[in-house]
């Protein structure tokens, strides 16, 4: 099936060690699907909570809808998540544990409908950061090496 991305946080992989990763369904009202068919969302500041057995999705982003003036929404309102009950008692328990987080990592359509990829993460301290900086930076030399010698 087609994945079209509307949008990433590229941060998660430097500030997180990212463990799990699960795809769940957005509940989303008609304008917002729209603007993000626009591609106008953004997961800068959006985190995941489970409440009442629920797991919803806090701080994304989207821009209103420029022809639909009749439904005022606010941008970063808190919206539902759709996952098994499974996987939702999994990140329950996953989640209760000390440093884990539930993070999104990009919202992308599946075919028509609209999903988001969200993460099972620790926090990487700022000497973990570091060192995915020099791992990184010895992959970018190596590679170029590569090409100039081969």
């Amino acid at each position: 099936m087609q994945k079209r991305i509307v949008c990433q946080n590229r941060k998660a992989s430097h500030e997180y060690f990212i463990d799990e990763a699960f795809e769940a369904g957005l509940v989303l009202t008609g304008p917002e699907v729209k603007s993000l068919r626009d591609g106008r969302a953004n997961l800068v500041d959006a985190y995941a909570r489970i409440q009442n057995g629920e797991v919803w999705l806090y701080n994304m982003h989207i821009s209103p809808y420029p022809f639909a003036r009749h439904v005022e929404l606010d941008p970063t309102r808190k919206r539902k998540l759709l996952l098994n009950n499974r996987e939702i008692k999994k990140l329950i328990g996953k989640t209760k544990e000390k440093g884990y987080a539930l993070v999104p990592l990009k919202v992308y359509f599946s075919g028509n409908w609209a999903k988001v990829e969200i993460a099972l993460a620790r926090g990487k301290r700022k000497v973990d950061k570091r060192q995915t900086l020099k791992e990184k930076e010895l992959r970018r030399e190596m590679d170029q090496a590569r090409k100039r010698k081969g």
